[in-house]
């Protein structure tokens, strides 16, 4: 099984991540998850941390001449405003993070929880998914997040194919499909700024290039689905996932809700086998299970919740009423959320991959898969 670990605090020394069942034989390199990192720590509405840091992956373990051994992979990515030690605990809890219910949970500080269940840790996931990616592009699976939605306001996607997709996305600066939008979101940005409001938005993740039968019916925990759900939510401050149509399928007949499915001989060659729908409702998921059709992730993204005008709150020592507690904090993260989910939901596509063709090496999973689809072909 491909899975991972992570561990670290948001002004800790470092932050790490444990990925274990990651093929042997995948060639690795940093750059394109130094990459994944910057994009992260980009996007408009940022705030002043992010000229702090400057993140960069370290391979610690399970790679040898930039080739990964099959064995667990160490990642780290140190963090530059290390000041744990001498920073004090929050009195008042600030509604809409942790603070309270963790400092209840475990009869201890506030600093204790908003340190750890600070989004600071979602550098590793995306150092994680980012390594994902590389063995996910020797199958040519690619995955794209962008922002569909942000302070209320709309951006609908353009871009018919995978390269005018991404040129629209990396030249947005709030990473969306449609960079002639940019000045109206900065603007609700920077009102939400002059506010001392935060604002929150939907992401849109999309993987082109899945093979049929990734993920399974036969158990309710190993549907792909169920795990995309999971790993998308388990992202800070995200409150609701969709696939494909997502709720609009609860307001629809079911003739304008299921993908009529046909048959073009012509791309039996294609991952899709030549199976072809008209529409892609589905989001390419049927009964836990990849169908050869684009993935389509869509997620809600509540505004951050650390206000520069605090909402009201009480002092844990006194029980008295105050306003919540501020900590250095953004306006709007929607961007960067794209980054991150982008990079969970392509780890959770790499660990149905394997669990489909095997993960001792690459070699085995692409002579396993391409027995797949012949056989598959041949049914």
């Amino acid at each position: 099984m491909l899975r991972y670990w992570t561990a670290g605090e948001s002004h800790g020394k470092t932050m790490l991540a444990i990925v274990d069942g990651f093929p042997a034989g995948v060639p690795l390199e940093t750059d394109s998850i130094d990459v994944e990192l910057r994009r992260r720590q980009g996007g408009y509405g940022r705030g002043g941390r992010m000229k702090i840091e400057q993140d960069r992956v370290e391979l610690l373990t399970g790679v040898w001449q930039n080739v990964s051994l099959g064995s667990p992979i160490g990642l780290q990515v140190v963090n530059r405003d290390y000041k744990l030690e001498r920073l004090e605990d929050l009195p008042r809890p600030r509604p809409g993070h942790g603070d309270l219910t963790g400092a209840i949970k475990f009869l201890g500080p506030i600093r204790g929880v908003l340190e750890r269940a600070s989004a600071r840790e979602s550098c590793v996931r995306v150092a994680v998914g980012a390594l994902a990616k590389q063995l996910l592009a020797q199958f040519e699976i690619r995955a794209i997040g962008y922002v569909v939605e942000l302070g209320g306001m709309a951006i609908e996607p353009r871009g018919d194919t995978w390269d005018e997709r991404l040129a629209l996305r990396d030249s947005s600066s709030i990473y969306s499909l449609d960079p002639d939008r940019d000045g109206e979101v900065e603007k609700l940005i920077d009102d939400a700024k002059d506010a001392g409001d935060t604002l929150g938005g939907v992401l849109e993740v999309r993987v082109d290039g899945l093979p049929f039968g990734l993920g399974t019916h036969t158990q309710w925990d190993l549907k792909l689905d169920g795990r995309i759900a999971q790993a998308v939510m388990a992202v800070q401050a995200i409150k609701g996932v969709e696939i494909g149509l997502g709720f609009e399928a609860a307001r629809r007949p079911g003739s304008q809700v299921h993908d009529p499915i046909h048959y073009d001989e012509a791309q039996q060659d294609s991952p899709n086998l030549g199976y072809s729908r008209p529409t892609n409702n589905a989001g390419g998921l049927e009964a836990g299970m990849t169908n050869g059709q684009p993935l389509i992730v869509r997620a809600a993204k509540k505004p951050i919740s650390t206000l520069r005008t605090p909402l009201a709150s009480i002092n844990l020592d006194t029980k008295e009423a105050e306003s919540a507690s501020y900590e250095r904090s953004d306006v709007c993260a929607v961007s960067a959320a794209g980054v991150i989910l982008e990079n969970v939901v392509a780890f959770e596509v790499a660990r149905a991959l394997v669990e489909k063709f095997g993960n001792d090496s690459l070699a085995e999973m692409q002579a396993r898969r391409e027995l797949f689809e012949k056989m598959a072909r041949e049914r």
